[in-house]
């Protein structure tokens, strides 16, 4: 197995604690990412010897039962290292199919990697039926250059 840089740097993946809580919110907020839901006992974190939060996500489950893969943030300077991989493949491992997750249509080729794949109407949930409307309705509005895309793995 390759050696991985922030293995080295003494990065270790785990579970959140409840400690945590404020500093996952906090993340999330300054990644600009969904800031609902965000449970510390659904998270998945690295954390730095200093015991300092360097990237996170999490598997959340709405009313309807649908599993969303979310909340998947690096800190900037620890990016491209193989963090956001390596998180993404713990939470799936897992949890059965179909998981869903929502990101900027720019991101799809990267979670294609992972087999997720778009979600056409037929496959979606209520919670994701609705979520499409909201985001269509927000991105006419505020006329966002990059659109939201909704996939499917599973």
């Amino acid at each position: 197995m390759t050696a991985r840089p922030w293995g080295e740097a003494g990065i270790e993946i785990r579970r959140a604690r409840p400690s945590e809580q404020e500093a996952i919110r906090k993340m999330v907020r300054q990644m600009r990412l969904n800031p609902l839901a965000l449970h510390w006992n659904r998270f998945l974190v690295a954390s730095g010897g200093d015991g300092q939060l360097v990237a996170l996500g999490q598997i959340k489950t709405h009313r309807d039962g649908s599993r969303e893969l979310a909340s998947i943030a690096v800190v900037p300077r620890f990016r491209g290292q193989g963090l956001a991989r390596a998180l993404i493949e713990t939470l799936l491992r897992d949890v059965n199919p179909p998981v869903f997750l929502t990101c900027r249509s720019s991101l799809v080729p990267f979670y294609e990697q992972f087999g997720f794949r778009a979600a056409s109407g037929k496959d979606l949930t209520p919670y994701f039926c609705r979520l499409r409307r909201v985001a269509s309705l927000l991105s006419a509005l505020f006329r966002r250059p990059e659109g939201m895309a909704i996939l499917r793995r599973g």
